[in-house]
């Protein structure tokens, strides 16, 4: 069993995991959770959507972990896997854009018992509407770039597209974005 101790490096975690030991992933998954929970939180609509794609993530991460390279860190892996995930997720909302949700179970009288959210900012509710008109692209390109912070550089490196492809997708998504926001503006 490998301790979870701060000395043991990631490398060293998908090693054991790689011989067999399972406490090991257990280590990595939980070092890691929150960089993943966190990239996946921009994107999810609600909290059960969230721990889906974050289990997805870490699933694929485990049954792929031989495929790992280790020509880069371990957490860059895996949130490149998380990127993919969430990218999947918007492709799949779009296309089944009246799935249920936790919010429309709550409107309908379903009764959870998770506290009810604050109230968002109407600028808020209309950046979030304007951002669910976008296409997946856009709105991976934009979340990435302009709420995750990540460089161009990075975010080729997490979607496989190339510099230039990055730098004309942000600005698409951006024009695309501030059109949006303008007309929910004039409404």
């Amino acid at each position: 069993m490998v301790a979870a101790e701060s000395s043991t490096t990631d490398e060293q975690l998908v090693a054991a995991t790689l011989a067999g030991n399972s406490h090991a992933f257990a280590e990595l998954a939980s070092r890691h959770k929150g960089r993943v929970f966190g990239v996946a939180s921009r994107f999810a609509r609600d909290a059960g959507e969230l721990e889906d794609i974050c289990q997805d993530v870490f699933v694929q991460a485990f049954f792929k972990l031989r495929q790992f390279r280790r020509d880069s860190p371990f957490g860059h892996w895996i949130l490149r896997i998380t990127t993919y995930k969430c990218y999947d997720y918007l492709r799949k909302r779009r296309r089944h854009p009246n799935s249920v949700s936790v919010d429309s179970l709550l409107e309908s009288g379903c009764e959870f018992s998770a506290p009810e959210p604050p109230a968002p900012h109407p600028d808020l509710e209309r950046l979030h509407a304007a951002l669910a008109q976008l296409s997946p692209k856009e709105r991976l390109v934009i979340t990435l770039f302009e709420l995750e912070e990540h460089t161009i550089q990075e975010i080729a490196g997490l979607t496989g597209w190339s510099l230039g492809n990055v730098k004309v997708r942000a600005f698409r998504a951006r024009a695309a974005l501030r059109k949006l926001m303008e007309k929910r503006r004039e409404k």
